[in-house]
């Protein structure tokens, strides 16, 4: 347990830091160290165990967005050759929309009496918002790919978030029959 509070203190006191003093080069030594804490702090989760469930796997993807744009934020501010856009989106197209969507079908499955299951539907919806992210960090680094890696990010991002809206709205706003449970 003390080693996740030390993950998480380090994680919040580096972005803390950063927000604050965001050229402050040991605020970045922090952000590195912060990222492999808490990426060792993933691994020991066992991932692997949850692959078979999507619904449960997509989580461990939003955290390692996490470690991973906080690696690429804490190298951005040490003056390694990363873009700070491209930590930035890590953890705000990564974790945080991966997050997002992860946390509404899991809300909307479970709050509409609908198995803890992803279908091939909320599938779809976290390979897109993936797949979005990775285009978005790998935009920030291309120099001959930016406007096509843009532009399939942000057709993804659409994507994922529409599908959302089009297969959980339909589910949100349409009852289920009695006894009924998919």
């Amino acid at each position: 347990m003390a080693g996740s509070s030390g993950a998480l203190a380090a994680l919040h006191t580096g972005l803390l830091g950063w927000a604050v003093f965001p050229e402050f080069g040991p605020i970045g030594a922090l952000l590195v160290l912060a990222a492999a804490l808490n990426f060792w702090r993933l691994l020991r989760w066992r991932g692997s165990a949850t692959l078979a469930e999507p619904l449960l796997s997509i989580l461990h993807v939003g955290y390692a967005w996490l470690a991973f744009g906080s690696a690429l934020l804490g190298l951005s501010m040490l003056g390694w050759w990363v873009p700070q856009s491209a930590a930035i989106h890590a953890l705000t197209a990564g974790a945080i929309g991966t997050m997002v969507l992860a946390v509404m079908t899991r809300a909307a499955r479970g709050h509409t009496g609908r198995a803890l299951s992803a279908d091939r539907a909320t599938t779809a919806i976290y390979m897109l918002v993936t797949g979005g992210a990775v285009a978005r960090v790998a935009a920030a680094f291309s120099e001959t790919w930016t406007m096509l890696l843009l532009v399939a990010s942000a057709s993804l991002w659409i994507a994922a978030f529409g599908l959302f809206a089009l297969v959980y709205g339909a589910m949100l706003l349409l009852p289920l029959r009695v006894g009924q449970r998919q």
